[in-house]
């Protein structure tokens, strides 16, 4: 899932894609580099965040999401309010991506449902502005968010959310700290029991930035591409459904050497392998 954040202030890239134009060049940018979805998204949700009126993030991902989907692109609208959702899915979007499992907006669920919609509940506990206050797991992280995911979970049911519809994703980052992040990681399968799918987004995110930066810094944003890349690659082997990252070069990149290396311990000859060249080809 590629990353298409038409916003000011997103905590990666944000400015860079504000413009409706610049959104919808990046997006088919990022489907040629291997994109199998795109997530539009109008609403910054980093720490600390204000949230947009209504009306701008109407403006800012509508126009985007219809040309995309006219240029053939599976699109995900990635937004908490019922309304966007709505306007997304009459644009030609086909998944809501909503993070706060509709705990902000009650009514996404219901439009998710009418509109035939996958929908995708990540564990959310407080607005972007105050999020970090609430990342207090007394019973511990991996259990405190399956269990507010079930939650989630059979409320989409509720709303008559089809179960193969149905995408649950841990949250990485949102009310969370770096260690509680890397816990839910490995306490991946006890959410994947709930039998649904799993997405998770960790692209860039400051718990990558905390383990690679000195003493008590933090690696910048633009640094975090190749801890991302080998994130994708363990979660690959996790058998989540999707990972939601910036540069989709990259993951698909690290992917592929993940496809020729399985492929060889199967015995499959290099030369059939998509993209691998022959020996002689490689003399060359």
């Amino acid at each position: 899932m590629g990353v298409v954040n038409v916003t000011p202030d997103s905590f990666s890239d944000g400015g860079r894609w504000a413009e409706a134009d610049a959104a919808v060049r990046h997006g088919l940018a990022l489907l040629e580099q291997g994109a199998d979805l795109l997530d539009i998204g109008g609403e910054s949700t980093r720490p600390g965040a204000t949230r947009p009126l209504l009306a701008e993030e109407l403006d800012r991902v509508v126009p985007v999401i219809r040309d995309l989907t006219a240029a053939g692109a599976t699109v995900s609208v990635d937004t908490m309010r019922a309304e966007v959702a709505e306007a997304a899915l009459a644009a030609g979007a086909t998944i809501v991506n909503d993070v706060s499992g509709g705990i902000a907006d009650p009514r996404i669920l219901d439009v998710a449902a009418a509109g035939g919609a996958t929908y995708v509940a990540m564990h959310w506990r407080a607005h972007a502005a105050e999020m970090q206050r609430f990342a207090h797991y007394p019973r511990g992280v991996v259990v405190e968010v399956v269990d507010e995911l079930r939650v989630r979970r059979d409320a989409a049911l509720a709303a008559g959310v089809a179960p193969e519809r149905l995408v649950l994703d841990p949250g990485l980052g949102f009310a969370k700290h770096a260690g509680q992040n890397w816990e839910l990681l490995a306490g991946l399968p006890q959410l994947a029991a709930l039998g649904h799918r799993v997405l998770v987004g960790g692209s860039r995110k400051t718990f990558l930035g905390r383990l690679l930066g000195e003493g008590d810094g933090l690696r910048p944003v633009p640094e975090r591409e190749h801890a991302t890349a080998a994130l994708s690659l363990l979660l690959a082997d996790a058998d989540v459904w999707c990972v939601r990252v910036h540069d989709v070069r990259a993951t698909c990149d690290a992917l592929a050497v993940r496809g020729a290396w399985r492929a060889a311990q199967a015995g499959v000859p290099a030369a059939a392998q998509a993209g691998v060249p022959t020996d002689q080809e490689e003399q060359r």
